[in-house]
């Protein structure tokens, strides 16, 4: 292939006309996953009859499947996407078995020299005929650039959809383009400011936008969609302990929630930008340690609790709103009162009312190890547990640790149990053990488990 070293240069001597167009009024809705809705609104001279439109500023990654041209006074007749760019390799290629010129510099005295050759094969390198001789274009030090006499139809210096249309009569006309492409996605990330002392924690919210359709959108009115559009894939995340059932006056479509920008922004491309989407202060909070067990067994040794900072997200806490997916990160302030990342976690699109618990690492002084004491077939469909925890604290102070037991089936009930517990959901209990300053507390239940 032609490459740099050669310096090589491109020159061409023809050109297409453009179809006058009014400046665009982008439109950019943005998914989680992936994928964004753009709607491309204009007006464009147009003559009488069947004719071809072209767009030249549509994403690189685009889904031609999906466009749309709409247009009082247009029918569409045909629609191509054109995305064979065009690079001096390209050309190239694209000038096999065809004459091209080549200017070769004398580095002694400047003098240049010009030949025609056919361009024999572009692979791995070109192959030239000129006159009787056969020459591989290479980069021996003597400056070089090749000529091409026009553009092959086939590339494009952008990747272009082009529209054959019927008009019913000529002059300007407003259409809209649409079309779903890859390329562009959002998330939402988080910083949560701790307060032990005071129990609260202030939270901003940031939505970060990836753009890595091959295209820049100049501004463009932008919207985010949160949820989880079906493309044959998905995902949840994680900090949720108990779902909410509040509702908001966010704006919705279909069952998800559309967070607008406030004003037009231009999204470059391969650019990541960051706007603020979300502020609260003084939300109550606290830290907790979590034990989280999955099924009733005996651990060979003691597992660290997690340090976990719980609130809740309903209107009487101070948020009230549905929290896109995206990453948490908590900080809090050390004794010289500079902020410190304590750590971060993942949650899933939340609606409002809901109680999370986000996991900031492991506690060094604080652990629990379950012992199985008995299990006992009771019948074909029930079995009977019982359970011990010995949960220690090497703190200078008393701690509370959450215990979360899952592994209930659908018919599960305790029966015995050394402190209250409450049902989180259908499959998991939790219950709140006071441990003493280095000290230890001892949890025991009987499960009959059973479906």
């Amino acid at each position: 292939m032609l490459r740099a070293a050669l310096f090589a240069t491109v020159c061409v001597a023809a050109a297409s006309a453009a179809v006058a167009q009014t400046a665009p009024k982008v439109s950019v809705t943005i998914y989680n996953s992936n994928l964004a809705l753009v709607q491309d609104q204009r007006t464009i001279d147009v003559a009488a009859g069947r004719q071809r439109l072209e767009f030249k500023d549509v994403s690189a990654a685009i889904r031609p499947e999906t466009v749309s041209l709409s247009s009082p006074t247009l029918g569409v007749v045909e629609q191509n996407f054109d995305y064979d760019l065009l690079t001096p390799d390209k050309l190239m290629e694209k000038a096999v078995g065809r004459q091209i010129k080549i200017v070769r510099t004398n580095p002694g005295d400047g003098k240049e020299t010009t030949e025609t050759a056919t361009v024999l094969a572009a692979n791995e390198g070109v192959v030239l005929k000129i006159g009787d001789r056969i020459e591989v274009l290479r980069d021996d030090g003597v400056p070089t650039r090749v000529i091409f006499d026009k553009v092959p139809e086939t590339l494009r210096a952008r990747p272009t959809l082009s529209v054959t249309v019927n008009a019913e009569k000529a002059g300007p006309t407003p259409v809209t383009l649409s079309y779903l492409t890859s390329g562009l996605s959002w998330a939402a990330d988080y910083v949560a400011l701790f307060d032990d002392k005071k129990g609260a924690l202030d939270l901003q919210g940031w939505i970060t936008l990836q753009n890595n359709s091959g295209t820049a959108f100049e501004n463009a009115q932008t919207q985010l969609v949160a949820g989880n559009v079906s493309q044959f894939n998905g995902g949840g995340g994680r900090g949720v302990t108990s779902a909410g059932a509040e509702s908001s006056d966010r704006e919705r479509i279909a069952d998800y929630y559309i967070y607008p920008l406030p004003e037009r922004t231009t999204i470059a491309a391969s650019q990541s930008k960051q706007v603020g989407f979300l502020s609260a202060q003084a939300v109550p909070a606290k830290k907790v340690y979590e034990v989280r067990e999955y099924g009733f067994s005996s651990d060979e040794n003691p597992q660290k609790a997690i340090t976990a900072i719980q609130f809740s997200n309903s209107r009487l806490k101070g948020l009230g709103d549905q929290l896109p997916a995206g990453t948490m990160r908590v900080y809090m302030r050390d004794q010289a009162g500079d902020p410190k990342f304590i750590g971060e976690n993942n949650i899933g699109h939340t609606s409002a009312g809901s109680e999370l618990s986000i996991k900031t690492g492991e506690a060094f002084d604080v652990s629990s190890q379950a012992t199985l004491v008995s299990q006992e077939k009771i019948s074909k469909t029930r079995s009977r547990y019982v359970m011990k925890y010995l949960i220690r604290n090497a703190r200078p102070e008393a701690v509370t640790v959450e215990l979360r037991q899952a592994g209930l089936w659908r018919d599960g009930k305790v029966t015995d149990e050394s402190l209250p517990s409450r049902r989180i959901d259908a499959r998991t209990l939790a219950w709140s053990v006071p441990v003493p300053a280095n000290g230890e507390t001892v949890l025991t239940f009987t499960v009959d488990n059973g479906w």
